[in-house]
């Protein structure tokens, strides 16, 4: 949606579709009505064409999240094999990252394979297994936009979501049940972010990022 002028209705629409980013061209008016609608929804406004061409992991609806990206080392085998057919069973596509046998490897190999597939846009979101879900997690955030969060139960699934935005989840199959992993899974993916104060809490850390790459140019 591009418009010189958005009105409450605009908003409202938006709001009642699976979006949650508006698009407008700079110098766009917004009508006093449609300001009030959009301080208490939960809509990011994208001025030109920044979140098009941003290299960084756009937002993504729980509803729209069909591609998941999946890896992890020797440790997270079998729970990573058990994921890709719970995952499939829910109609989710699984990009399998590694590894594929339980020989010893190194966890950093399949957090940069699923983070890079996430950052590229190749998938919606990323889960990786290791041991504990700590080294995994580090790696992943080296990623600019990527936002990895080791969760233990549910309560920090849905949080990581809800508040974090979190685009990779990270678990460890030594601290974890089966059944828990698929419950903790489930919650996540199924959570929706916020927005609203979080974003602007996102932002923040995006700024550091933006910083630091900036620097090094």
């Amino acid at each position: 949606m591009k418009k010189k002028l958005i009105i409450e209705a605009d908003i409202i629409k938006l709001e009642l579709s699976s979006s949650k980013i508006l698009n407008v061209e700079k110098g766009t008016i917004f009508t006093p009505s449609a300001l009030d609608r959009l301080k208490h929804s939960n809509i990011e406004v994208v001025y030109g064409e920044e979140k098009q061409n941003s290299e960084h992991p756009v937002s993504i609806t729980a509803s729209n999240i069909t591609k998941i990206a999946i890896g992890g080392d020797h440790t997270g085998f079998d729970i990573k094999e058990l994921l890709k057919k719970y995952l499939a069973d829910k109609n989710y596509e699984v990009i399998d990252c590694g590894t594929f046998d339980k020989k010893s490897c190194d966890y950093p190999d399949f957090a940069i394979e699923v983070s890079k597939r996430v950052v590229l846009r190749e998938a919606c979101v990323g889960i990786l297994v290791d041991a504990t879900g700590i080294p995994s997690a580090i790696t992943a955030n080296k990623f600019p936009g990527i936002r990895a969060v080791t969760c233990y139960n549910e309560f920090s699934a849905q949080s990581s979501r809800s508040h974090n935005d979190a685009n990779v989840l990270v678990l460890g199959a030594k601290t974890l049940g089966e059944e828990s992993i698929k419950s903790i899974v489930n919650v996540w993916l199924k959570t929706e972010f916020e927005g609203g104060r979080h974003q602007r809490r996102l932002n923040k850390i995006s700024e550091i990022e933006k910083s630091f790459l900036n620097k090094n140019k």
